[in-house]
């Protein structure tokens, strides 16, 4: 496979990556950074949920005359390690893999003395990195909403991941204001209770099982054949093939450096490995899932909230009690930041309306003209604005929502063609999110 460099421009830590382990934030353990490159090959743009977050496009101001008033920024968790589960089925295919008497193709033979070390569920440091950039780059482009006074207010989620990703962008955000501004994480939301930033409660929600699987059979039959010629009496699966492919972006993010599993694979395959996060976003808590979208409704109520000054309206994931609090739900701030998983994003996006498909993705034969791709929705350290914006000429607020820094078209409100929608049509246009998710919340439970 062909790499090429991808300079990807990330602060990262000279000291040691201890701040993993003891929840303080990498930037705390030291006050010198570098400007490192990290070489991506060429399928970076096809891992899914787990590629390294990049612009979609690049972030356009709103049109002349027009001033962004509030930012509300989504954004997820930096690049992690793998989960304790499937780090249990990468190593399970590894020593299916490695206990290979021979191996017929060269490109395995790093596996004979190949040792699989990789930690678990925490944020690597390359993530906390990303977070850091992502705090900078917020600074640096929402700077004339900041005072003493008026500090982004920040929550997240409570997994160990999340609040490190928020902390590291608020020590990015410190930074790039030179320390004049010190934003803090003001409130950790408890996953084990009401929490819009996580997925957790809806517990007769279905899983996306039955379209990955049929897509597997499909995508990796072929390369598991190659792997099982390769590798004489490895005896591989599907389901090893794909946590084998996942070894390629998780060890080069952990890493950082290119994993040599990454070069076992085609670009056309791992175009295969897409579709599969592709589906398990769409039908996992997405619009594929008849419970997916109404986990996104606590959040865009949230929002709505924000967006208008008033307090919140709503009977789902909310937690009443700090929502109705100004101390743990102000309405006077200009910058909101709130940190999350993907599983829960991908709600929160089908919520509102965006990233709409003419038709439900097909396991069996992806439509090369979609635009529900994993990899631009939620990457790692992926963020949804939305945008408050004030137009001189016009006389009106709008909204203005960009995802991974792509413009939005908004058509669900009449969005114009730089994205802008009136607040008041912006508002209307959640009736879903207003109405409690129409029905849909009842049916979480039983």
């Amino acid at each position: 496979m062909s790499l090429f460099a991808f300079l990807l421009t990330v602060q990262l830590v000279l000291s040691s990556r201890a701040w993993a382990y003891d929840h303080q934030p990498f930037v705390r353990e030291a006050r010198q950074y570098v400007v490192q490159s990290l070489e991506l090959p060429q399928s970076y743009r096809l891992w899914a949920q787990y590629s390294p977050w990049y612009p979609v496009e690049e972030y356009v101001p709103p049109p002349e005359g027009c001033v962004v008033t509030q930012a509300n920024i989504l954004q997820r968790h930096g690049a992690r390690f793998p989960t304790s589960g499937a780090a249990k089925r990468i190593v399970s295919a590894l020593v299916k893999l490695q206990s290979a008497r021979t191996y017929t193709d060269p490109s395995l033979d790093f596996l004979k003395t190949f040792n699989y070390d990789l930690g678990t569920d925490d944020l690597v440091a390359f993530g906390a990195a990303q977070s850091f950039e992502a705090g900078t780059t917020s600074y640096e482009r929402y700077a004339a909403l900041v005072s003493e006074s008026g500090l982004p207010f920040v929550r997240a989620s409570s997994s160990t991941r999340v609040v490190m990703s928020a902390k590291n962008w608020t020590a990015g955000f410190a930074k790039a204001s030179g320390n004049v501004y010190t934003p803090k994480l003001s409130l950790i939301l408890d996953e084990s209770l009401n929490d819009t930033l996580d997925d957790a409660m809806c517990s007769n929600a279905g899983s996306s099982d039955a379209q990955t699987n049929e897509w597997l059979s499909i995508f990796a039959a072929n390369i598991t054949a190659r792997l099982n010629a390769a590798a004489p009496g490895a005896n591989l699966t599907d389901v090893d093939t794909y946590n084998l492919m996942s070894l390629c972006p998780f060890e080069t993010v952990a890493k950082e450096r290119v994993s040599q599993f990454c070069g076992l694979f085609s670009d056309q395959e791992f175009a295969g490995f897409e579709y599969s996060g592709d589906l398990d976003k769409y039908y996992g808590t997405g619009y594929g899932q008849e419970l997916g979208p109404v986990q996104g409704v606590g959040y865009i109520n949230e929002l709505l909230a924000r967006l208008t000054g008033q307090p919140v309206q709503d009977h789902t994931q909310t937690n009443s009690t700090l929502d109705s609090d100004p101390t743990t739900f102000p309405l006077n701030r200009t910058i909101y930041a709130d940190f999350s998983h993907d599983n829960e994003m991908i709600p929160i996006y089908s919520a509102m309306g965006l990233f709409k498909q003419p038709a439900p993705l097909d396991p069996a034969n992806p439509d090369p003209n979609r635009t529900w791709f994993a990899t631009r929705l939620v990457p790692f350290s992926a963020r949804m604005v939305t945008e408050k914006v004030e137009c001189g000429g016009r006389g009106a607020e709008y909204v203005r929502v960009l995802v991974n820094d792509e413009v939005q078209p908004l058509e669900f409100c009449g969005g114009d063609g730089s994205g802008l929608c009136g607040l008041d049509a912006f508002v209307e246009s959640q009736a879903y999110a207003r109405s409690d998710g129409a029905g849909d919340w009842d049916k979480c439970f039983d």
